[in-house]
């Protein structure tokens, strides 16, 4: 077995103006990095998946900004931010649902604006330190999860989990994957059961992967099986990471999470939202105003098979996301700590400073 914590989907390699991605498109049957140098590899990067993960989306992208902005160190301040901005909106075009890549590329942005005044080697400095800060932080924010999530937690539960919301997704530990991880070092033998997650099937590529080389007790079903495992009565808790939270508590997350959490209602099964602070966005009122990234037809008809698995020409709708009701998670864990209903006051608390 090996240790996947020491995997890093998305490292800045600075010396030689890079950035190295592991294509988690490839996985699990190929270990493969690229190395990417330009604004438009990683744009690239992120709409095909190689990168992917709201957390690890938001970190190559502030990288991809960083490195960005090193190449124009020749260029006069007004023209440096002005290209600045263009590079910043293109990368922000990249995937419209998950609140870190704006959340990232927004924090570069306030650093280049608080130290205007600097010269532009110095803002270009300030920007790779900037940069691996955010990195830096999402590990912790995610280690911090785990500790709040396992006080939810006991030993030998059983865990069902929606998509990949792990070490792959983030810098390290993962959201929803953190106290699995966590719990697993402290022999709490969790047994959990992975959702393939059609149509990209992340469940089954990469969270039934990680968990499997770690050596935790891990068992893959298909989407429609969910159900009957919860009646079975081998599940005790549901966990998912999610890609952005409105101020009501409505949460997006991959496609399929609302039915989990349906049924997760209906056999009184607690569901729980692990969510970094920067996936909080209180911009967003409700669920109803989250933009759900739509994608092409090709996920579902043929992208997984040798033949195409639907009849040529037919019509096909492929959202990559889907919003969970409030009322429907049990609570909404952050680094922050652990919020229950009412989450319109209680995530407004949160932002104010309480606990």
């Amino acid at each position: 077995m090996n240790d996947v914590l020491d995997f890093v989907s998305v490292r800045l390699d600075d010396d030689n103006s890079e950035l190295i991605i592991l294509d988690q498109s490839k996985l699990p049957n190929e270990l493969i990095y690229h190395h990417y140098h330009t604004k438009e590899e990683i744009f690239k990067a992120i709409t095909g998946l190689e990168v992917r993960g709201a957390p690890a989306i938001g970190i190559a992208a502030a990288y991809g900004l960083y490195l960005d902005a090193k190449k124009q160190e020749d260029l006069k301040s007004e023209e440096f931010m002005a290209n600045f901005k263009r590079t910043k909106d293109y990368l922000a075009s990249s995937r419209p649902t998950a609140v870190n890549l704006f959340w990232a590329l927004n924090r570069m942005e306030r650093c280049l604006f608080d130290h205007k005044e600097k010269s532009v080697v110095e803002i270009i400095d300030l920007l790779r330190i900037e940069s691996e800060n955010i990195r830096s932080e999402d590990e912790a924010v995610c280690y911090s999860i785990g500790e709040h999530a396992l006080t939810l937690l006991k030993p030998k539960m059983g865990l069902l989990t929606h998509c990949n919301a792990g070490t792959l997704a983030t810098a390290k530990y993962g959201t929803a994957l953190a106290p699995m991880y966590l719990g697993h070092k402290r022999g709490y033998d969790f047994r959990v059961y992975a959702d393939e997650t059609r149509p990209l099937l992340q469940g089954a590529r990469l969270t039934a992967w990680e968990l499997h080389e770690a050596g935790i007790d891990v068992t893959l079903i298909c989407d429609n099986m969910a159900s009957i495992v919860m009646k079975k009565g081998l599940i005790d808790a549901v966990l998912v990471g999610c890609d952005r939270v409105a101020a009501n508590g409505d949460t997006a997350n991959k496609i399929g999470t609302s039915g989990v959490a349906i049924l997760a209602k209906r056999y009184g099964i607690p569901f729980y939202v692990c969510a970094p602070m920067s996936t909080l966005d209180i911009s967003r009122s409700c669920g109803d105003d989250i933009e759900i990234e739509l994608r092409k037809g090709e996920e579902i008809t043929t992208t997984w098979y040798q033949k195409p698995m639907a009849p040529s020409g037919v019509k096909t709708y492929n959202p990559a996301f889907d919003v969970t009701d409030a009322d429907l998670i049990t609570a909404i864990i952050t680094e922050k700590g652990i919020v229950y209903p009412p989450y319109d006051l209680n995530i407004k608390r949160l932002f104010e400073g309480g606990q």
